[in-house]
Parts: C-alpha cells; sequence; structure tokens
C-alpha cells in the first residue's frame, strides 16, 4: 500500500527501511525496483513481517525499521545500565540506548507483547536478541567476540561451516519466565534452520568483576563443559584470566549451578561448550566465558521439543 506525502513541494524520497534480511532475494529486488520507479511524493507503507514464533500475546520476529532496533537498545540500556551495573559513557546516558557499531549490520530478534501497549500506541518490546552472520561480519569488521577472544583459529578450523554470533540477550523483569525463553530461543532455532547455520558463538556473562569471588562457577565450567580440542577457544592473551580457580575434587557442582546466571544454564543443557579462559568486561561490570554450541551437538531432546524445522511455535 502505498500513502501519499503532504502537499506542498515535491519531498525527496525517502529511502526504504533497511535491512530486508527476513525477505527472499527476489522479493527483495522487486521492493528496491519499486523504489526506483515509483513516482515522486509517494512513500512505501511499513512492512509487516512475519512471526517466527508465538505463543498467547507473545510473538517472537525479526525487527525490520530503524525504529524498533531503536526500541530494542532502549530495552537494553534499562536492563544493562539501569538494573544492572554497566557504566554508560555521556552519549550513552543522554541517549538512554545502549548501542554500537554492530547494532547496523546485526539483524535484531525482538519478542513483542501484544496485550501491553505502549505510549505510542504500539505493542511493548520486551525482550531483544542480537544476530550476527559470519557471512555479514566477514564483510564488516568481524565478530564482536572477537574484542575478547581468539575466534580466528576455530572459525578456520571448520571453514566449511556457517557460524552465528549471538549477543546482547536480555527480557524485562516481569517476563523473565518459561514461556518468554522458549520463545526466544524458537525465534533463535527458526533464523539457525532458515539460514543453514552450523555453529553458534557468543559471550555470556556472570555479573561481576572479581574472578575471585566468581573462582566456583568459573572453575566448574573449566573443569566441566570445557570445549573439547577442535572447539576450543580461548580468550585473547592480554585479557585472559584463568577460569581453573579451584581443583575439580573441591568444587561443589550444586552450588556452582545455583551461581550460574539462567542463560548460561540454558546454554549448557542444549549441549553448549565454554572457551578456555574468561576476560573481565568493566563497563558493563561482568565477567565473561565464551559459549560455542554447535548444530550437531545440540541436545535431541531440545530438537524434538522445538521441532526439527521449528514448527512448535509457529504462528
Amino acid at each position: 500500500m502505498l500513502k501519499r506525502a503532504e502537499s506542498g513541494a515535491r519531498p525527496k524520497m525517502r529511502p526504504f527501511p533497511e535491512p530486508f534480511s527476513t525477505l527472499p532475494d527476489l522479493s527483495r529486488r522487486m521492493l528496491h525496483g519499486l523504489r526506483r520507479t515509483m513516482p515522486p511524493g509517494l512513500l512505501p507503507a511499513p512492512l509487516s513481517p512475519p512471526p517466527l514464533g508465538r505463543i498467547g500475546a507473545l510473538e517472537v520476529r525479526l525487527a525490520v525499521s530503524p525504529r524498533e532496533v531503536k526500541k530494542a537498545q532502549k530495552l537494553r540500556y534499562k536492563v544493562f545500565y539501569e538494573e544492572m551495573s554497566a557504566i554508560p559513557d555521556l552519549q550513552t546516558q543522554v541517549s538512554r540506548r545502549d548501542r554500537d557499531a554492530f547494532d547496523a549490520i546485526c539483524d535484531h530478534l525482538l519478542v513483542i507483547d501484544h496485550d501491553t501497549i505502549t505510549k505510542s500506541g504500539e505493542a511493548a518490546i520486551v525482550g531483544t536478541y542480537r544476530l550476527l552472520r559470519q557471512d555479514v561480519a566477514q564483510r564488516f569488521s568481524g565478530f564482536y567476540s572477537a574484542n575478547e577472544f581468539d575466534v580466528a583459529p576455530l572459525i578456520e578450523r571448520h571453514s566449511g561451516l556457517s557460524f552465528l554470533e549471538l549477543g546482547r540477550s536480555c527480557v524485562l523483569r516481569p517476563y523473565r519466565t518459561k514461556r518468554t525463553v522458549e520463545l526466544l530461543w524458537h525465534g533463535i532455532w527458526s533464523y539457525v534452520r532458515r539460514h543453514g547455520i552450523d555453529v553458534m558463538i557468543g559471550c555470556a556473562s556472570l555479573e561481576g568483576t572479581d574472578p575471585d569471588r566468581l573462582a566456583l562457577p568459573l572453575a566448574f565450567l573449566h573443569h566441566h563443559a570445557r570445549a573439547p580440542g577442535d572447539w576450543q577457544v580461548g580468550a585473547l592473551p592480554g585479557r585472559r584470566v584463568a577460569m581453573d580457580r579451584v581443583p575439580a575434587e573441591a568444587i561443589d557442582a550444586r552450588a556452582a549451578l545455583h551461581m550460574l546466571p539462567p542463560l548460561l544454564k540454558g546454554y549448557l543443557r542444549i549441549g553448549a561448550y565454554v572457551g578456555d579462559g574468561a576476560v573481565v568486561d568493566r563497563q558493563f561490570g561482568t565477567t565473561d566465558v565464551m559459549i560455542v554450541l554447535p548444530v550437531s551437538a545440540i541436545n535431541e531432546r531440545y530438537v524434538n521439543h522445538y521441532g526439527a524445522d521449528a514448527t512448535r511455535y509457529a504462528a
């Protein structure tokens, strides 16, 4: 549907919303052709993207406009800077948005609550995940996690596989329920199947910047979840913090698991490995570990739960 611009001076053409990663190549070419041939003064109506999944009033889909990405950034600010202990720079504090250069090249997974309407009259965004495919990362500045971990050897060892980086995961406190987490993972699984992803990687965080106070969970991860040889990835030498801070025989597994954040425990349940060495991120007030999750290693129970073709919560 096209709507006419306000009368008066002829307006300049407004660029069509990007990205179009949710659309087939043919559809993208058609839309770009429409932009080139449409009469001056006609503006394209916003796209309504297909959902990747739905549970009741909650829907998961990709952001399709800069406005939606900004809302995801505001949500990240609320969780990381207001609720947790991240330290904002002046620009972040003024804009009240958690943002960086990677946002422009990533896809942004959103969980939307259609029963909660914001002041702008739109359904509320209550959860988000940032997704960066290897082919996109290689055309620009690489993976975000390469700032903390030496991911290049891992990718070189598996040069025939397709990698996806997961990051900036957050959910508003009232929505931190099994239902929301399941919907996020359903969205990720749908994305993985759609793009033929073989391996998921990304940083996972433990709150706090004192590795000695995190000795038990770090040691548990080192002794019980460390990636095998071919999947090993190490922290950058200048940033590496040792994880084997407690002998394996002295670890209280139950206490260690209790100290792990839900997201990290979720990764382990699905079948993820953890890299060698942690990194302290003082801006975000966290200690980060590297997650490596080959699709072939995902627990069969979870594949069956979501469906091999991500059909369990299909809308």
